[in-house]
C-alpha cells in the first residue's frame, strides 16, 4: 500500500468517526403536544370552615415540547380560563371570581410558563413561571410523563399535583387574608391526556 493511499484511508477513517460522533450527540428532536380536553382534568382542594373541598378548571390549554433525552430544550406552557373555576356551589363560584379572591374581572387566566425541565427520582419536575391575579413567581411542578401507542395513534399522559400558598399570589384581600376560614394551601391535581400537535 502506497503512502499516499494509506493517508487517504486514515482520513476516510477519520471522517467517519467525526461524523459518527457529530450524530451521537445531537440532541433528541422534541414532540409537541397539545391538550386532549375531553380526557384532561385540573382539580384542587382547599380547606373551608374545616372541611374539605374540591374545585376544578373546565377550560385551560396545554403546550408541551418534550422529548426524555432531550430535557435541556424541552417547554410546558400552561393556560387556564379562571372564569371557568366550578366548585359546585354558585354564590362560593362568584366570589371565588370576585376582587377580592381571584378578581377575573382584572385577571382573566392564570399562566405557567416553564423554561427548564428536569429529571427527578419520580418522574419530572417543571420548573418556571406560575402567574395568578398578576403575581408571578416561580414554581416548582413535578409530573410524570407516559408516551402511550393507542391502535397507531400515539398519546402522551402527564400527571401530578403539587401545593401552592394561595396568599403567595394575592389570592385574598381583605378579610380573605385570614387563614381561620379558608386555608392558605391549595392542592392541584392534575391528569392530561396530550396528542402530538398536527403542523
Amino acid at each position: 500500500m502506497s503512502e499516499r493511499s494509506g493517508g487517504l484511508i486514515g482520513a476516510a477513517l477519520l471522517a467517519a468517526l467525526a461524523s459518527a460522533a457529530t450524530w451521537a450527540a445531537a440532541p433528541a428532536a422534541l414532540t409537541r403536544y397539545v391538550l386532549d380536553p375531553a380526557k384532561s382534568s385540573l382539580e384542587f382542594t382547599f380547606v373551608q370552615a374545616g372541611a374539605q373541598n374540591k374545585g376544578k378548571f373546565t377550560k385551560f390549554a396545554v403546550t408541551l415540547d418534550f422529548a426524555p433525552d432531550n430535557l435541556e430544550a424541552s417547554r410546558l406552557e400552561v393556560t387556564v380560563e379562571v372564569s371557568s373555576l366550578d366548585t359546585g356551589d354558585k354564590e362560593r363560584d362568584d366570589t371565588l371570581r370576585g376582587p377580592d379572591l381571584f378578581d377575573l374581572a382584572k385577571f382573566p387566566q392564570a399562566r405557567f410558563s416553564a423554561t427548564r425541565i428536569n429529571k427527578t427520582a419520580s418522574g419530572y419536575e417543571a420548573v418556571g413561571k406560575l402567574t395568578i391575579r398578576g403575581v408571578a413567581r416561580e414554581t416548582r411542578v413535578p409530573f410524570t410523563f407516559r408516551s402511550a401507542d393507542e391502535q397507531g395513534h400515539p398519546a402522551g399522559y402527564l400527571t401530578g399535583k403539587t401545593t401552592l400558598k394561595r396568599l403567595d399570589f394575592g389570592v385574598g384581600q381583605g378579610d380573605w387574608q385570614s387563614t381561620e376560614w379558608v386555608g392558605n394551601d391549595v392542592t392541584v391535581a392534575y391528569s392530561l391526556r396530550l396528542t402530538p400537535a398536527v403542523h
